[in-house]
């Protein structure tokens, strides 16, 4: 993983913790945006210190991208550690419903205390936090029906907090998405580079795309045979940078000379990842967040 990937934008992320101690005070429940393909790279390190006794809600987002089997024992695994989480996806709509319910349940003990005062309408408020391309602004959008929160697909977006009005008597405070000034391994910076959390422009593509490859001969050999039109006996014995080669050349993406367009081959495996083409596919596991 490049240096510079390390290093990257540490006043932003001094910005968000002032900003998260000061609005604190002013909700009710933290809601953390994790992409569901990372659980673990996607997690701020730094969040359970920050928020202290605050309640916590975990959303598994982007959903339909990550393996359906490993996002159910994600589920399990934080459940048994006694997280709540939800399985959530801004492009299918899927568990966005839920969250204003679940919420309610969480702070099913306030809800009644305002109703002995008499303030059974007060809406309950949620601090939205998580790292750059999660999908935090595209589930805001989703929650209070209508576009609310600007949107791109790239990191760095949202640089102020805003408040939404999410219906159903809650309301959504959301913060910029930065990342922590240091990674605490390089499988990290890998895992934050391939879902699109670090801007493609400081990273090496082609090492990245590489590693990808690797993790897909490992994991999901079946799908990467198939829909690169590689042999299963290719993806067992090549090393990540000759199945790289490889793949490129049967895509088609050759320059003069015969050789693999390196770049246009690096482009095609992370945008088809990043878009799911390839079907569910999820990097961590629980057994590997112990």
């Amino acid at each position: 993983m490049p240096s510079e990937v390390i290093q990257w934008f540490p006043g932003h992320m001094a910005k968000t913790r002032r900003l998260i101690a000061e609005c604190l005070p002013q909700v009710d429940i933290v809601l953390e945006v994790l992409d569901a393909r990372i659980p673990k790279s996607s997690a701020n390190p730094e969040l359970s210190r920050l928020i202290g006794d605050k309640p916590l809600l975990k959303l598994l987002n982007k959903s339909s991208l990550a393996d359906p089997a490993v996002s159910r024992a994600f589920d399990g695994y934080y459940r048994q550690r006694g997280i709540l989480c939800l399985e959530t996806d801004c492009l299918t709509g899927a568990g966005i419903r839920e969250i204003p319910r679940t919420v309610q349940k969480i702070l099913s003990e306030k809800l009644a205390r305002y109703a002995e005062r008499g303030m059974q309408g007060r809406h309950l408020r949620a601090m939205i936090v998580g790292i750059p391309n999660v999908g935090k602004s595209s589930l805001i959008n989703r929650l209070a029906g209508g576009k609310k929160a600007k949107v791109e697909n790239r990191p760095g977006v949202t640089l102020d907090k805003q408040w939404v009005p999410a219906g159903e008597g809650l309301d959504l405070l959301d913060m910029p998405g930065v990342l922590w000034p240091k990674f605490d391994n390089r499988t990290t910076g890998l895992h934050l580079a391939l879902t699109g959390a670090i801007k493609d422009s400081i990273l090496d593509l082609e090492e990245i795309a590489c590693s990808l490859l690797g993790i897909l001969a490992a994991r999901y050999p079946d799908r990467l045979s198939a829909r690169y039109r590689v042999t299963p006996e290719e993806v067992s014995s090549l090393t990540p940078y000759d199945l790289f080669l490889t793949v490129g050349k049967r895509r088609g993406f050759v320059i003069s000379g015969g050789e693999t367009d390196t770049e246009r081959t690096c482009r095609m495996l992370l945008d088809e990842f990043r878009r799911g083409v390839l079907g569910g596919i999820s990097l961590e596991f629980p057994k590997e967040t112990e």
